[in-house]
């Protein structure tokens, strides 16, 4: 059921090799971020009840007051959930498939847009992995870069764990698959005319 709802359009031989998240930790992240928002109000309201305490009950018992301290509480709770449900819909839904055929690139830019893209493995021109930091190095994640003919990049693998071994994966696949179909010259201007080839389909 997962594979299919996330590759509709997957052909009767072709294999599905890897599919590709973000890394848990950056979920973990996202999270104690969050609840760290969420407790900020109460930290600032027990700081100043134990340095103001008779303004904080004057706030407490007045009858306007309070209820424009309960609006702005809500209003506060309110834009955290939205904020961490668009954080984590953004960390959820971007997902990378690597077939024996293709890369599937799918990223959900927003709570309404999401952008599926795809290029045959015969057309990459070079892989590339990297890990910056001290969090990225530990825990050993990263970002994979797969560019086509041209040196364009066609998709950046964000925060994917095991970087390096995936650039290498999707290396040998190159290779192999590049035997099978040997690249002719000028075969990108032809496809640039192809609307059925490495298209970039918005949903």
């Amino acid at each position: 059921m997962l594979k299919k709802r996330l590759f509709p359009n997957q052909k009767l031989d072709e294999k599905i090799l890897t599919i590709l998240r973000r890394h848990w930790i950056i979920a973990l992240l996202i999270g104690i971020k969050y609840i760290f928002f969420l407790l900020f109000p109460i930290l600032v309201t027990i700081f100043m009840s134990s340095f103001f305490s008779e303004n904080i009950n004057k706030i407490l018992s007045g009858t306007f007051s309070y209820p424009v301290l309960i609006m702005a509480f809500s209003l506060f709770y309110l834009f955290v959930w939205i904020f961490f449900f668009h954080a984590w819909i953004d960390y959820y839904l971007d997902v990378w498939i690597v077939t024996d055929k293709r890369i599937v690139n799918i990223e959900q830019r927003g709570l309404f847009s999401r952008t599926i893209s795809e290029l045959k493995l015969f057309r990459v021109q070079d892989v590339k992995a990297e890990v910056h930091g001290i969090i990225p190095t530990f825990f050993h994640y990263g970002e994979v870069t797969v560019q086509s003919a041209g040196n364009e990049t066609f998709a950046i693998f964000k925060q994917v764990p095991r970087p390096y071994e995936v650039s290498r994966e999707i290396s040998k696949l190159v290779e192999h698959d590049k035997k099978i179909h040997p690249q002719m010259p000028g075969e990108n201007v032809i496809n640039q005319a192809n609307p059925n080839e490495d298209e970039t389909i918005p949903i």
